[in-house]
């Protein structure tokens, strides 16, 4: 790990300043000059690689006591930045009207990890690609941009076949995110002019010809919280992975379902470990609204879903997987015991 100073910021005005005094303009991602500091799972973990190489780190987490709050409005949920995930998953509200969520957080990481890390730190998380991760593979435009990408024609078994780009197919590792996109979350940012809501799915950006260029924030905005409209307590996440263990996703979906008199009045289905960014499968869903449930229709809305996935030498896989993955959620979905 490379030297580094640190300071503690006290509020947010102190942490959007010196975030923003240190920022690099021509890597914010990976080479800033500063990063924000909370659970610190990610980024203590790219910097023992030498991935992230940050001059100065700011500790945000004096800002929990205003930021970590988790609020049940008759509109909707609120969930502070800082919010730990285990909290979260904890929640009664969370757990009774918006399972999906707590699903996802509890299937996201092991029990001492959920403990440290925040729901900010969680969306933010980088992938999981060993050429990304591994300093001695030059080859990685997410890392190094103009470098090429070693995973094309690589060892790619847990790349994406969605989103991806000639420059980049390194899947986004996250769980939580995908239950946020299905839910029509919104962000909330905090920078220099204050704070900004953007939909959550505006917040994450496909490689493109930019792999190295991650989100939309801009230098020295901090993500704030997360609102969810609505309550949806016939929701589910359902992950597919190589151990039962803590492990990444090689296929999940996150589905939110409003059912009434057996009709599927609206429907919502979000990928996870088959895609670049948090992946909202909308042509999927347009599918299942008005309809009855059946097990041709649950075919249908996932074939929909992956027609536009390309595998490559080794995930090819993960489409026929994340088809049964996502038919499967539906079921589950369709035939849970909603709360009162």
């Amino acid at each position: 790990m490379r030297p580094f100073s640190y300071q503690r910021a006290t509020d947010p005005d102190l942490a959007v300043q010196a975030l923003s005094a240190a920022a690099a303009a021509n890597n914010p991602l990976t080479q800033a000059a500063a990063q924000p500091l909370a659970g610190g799972t990610t980024l203590i973990d790219l910097m023992k690689l030498d991935v992230m190489r940050p001059a100065a780190l700011v500790d945000i987490n004096p800002l929990a006591s205003g930021w970590s709050a988790i609020e049940s409005k008759g509109d909707g949920l609120r969930l502070g930045a800082l919010a730990k995930m285990s909290d979260v998953a904890a929640h009664a509200e969370i757990q009774r009207n918006y399972p999906v969520i707590a699903n996802s957080l509890n299937l996201a990481a092991s029990a001492q990890l959920r403990n440290m890390a925040t729901l900010g730190g969680n969306v933010m998380q980088r992938t999981r690609c060993s050429y990304f991760r591994d300093v001695s593979y030059e080859n990685c435009n997410k890392r190094n941009p103009g470098s090429g990408c070693a995973a094309m024609d690589g060892v790619n078994r847990m790349h994406a076949v969605l989103g991806t780009s000639d420059q980049c197919i390194a899947t986004y590792p996250g769980d939580f995110a995908q239950a946020l996109i299905a839910l029509d979350a919104m962000v909330e940012i905090t920078g220099r002019s204050g704070t900004r809501n953007v939909p959550f799915a505006d917040l994450h950006k496909a490689p493109g010809s930019t792999p190295d260029i991650e989100t939309t924030l801009q230098p020295g905005e901090l993500i704030s919280a997360f609102s969810i409209p609505g309550r949806w307590p016939r929701s589910v996440y359902l992950k597919t992975r190589d151990r039962q263990s803590y492990e990444f996703a090689l296929s999940s979906a996150a589905v939110a379902l409003d059912v009434q008199d057996g009709t599927i009045r609206d429907a919502r289905v979000a990928l996870g470990g088959v895609a670049t960014v948090p992946w909202r499968a909308r042509e999927a869903e347009a599918l299942l609204k008005g309809q009855k449930f059946d097990d041709d229709l649950a075919q249908r809305v996932a074939a929909a879903a992956f027609a536009d996935a390309r595998g490559r030498q080794h995930n090819s896989f993960k489409i026929a997987l994340g088809k049964r993955v996502v038919a499967r959620a539906l079921q589950q979905a369709v035939t849970m015991e909603v709360r009162s």
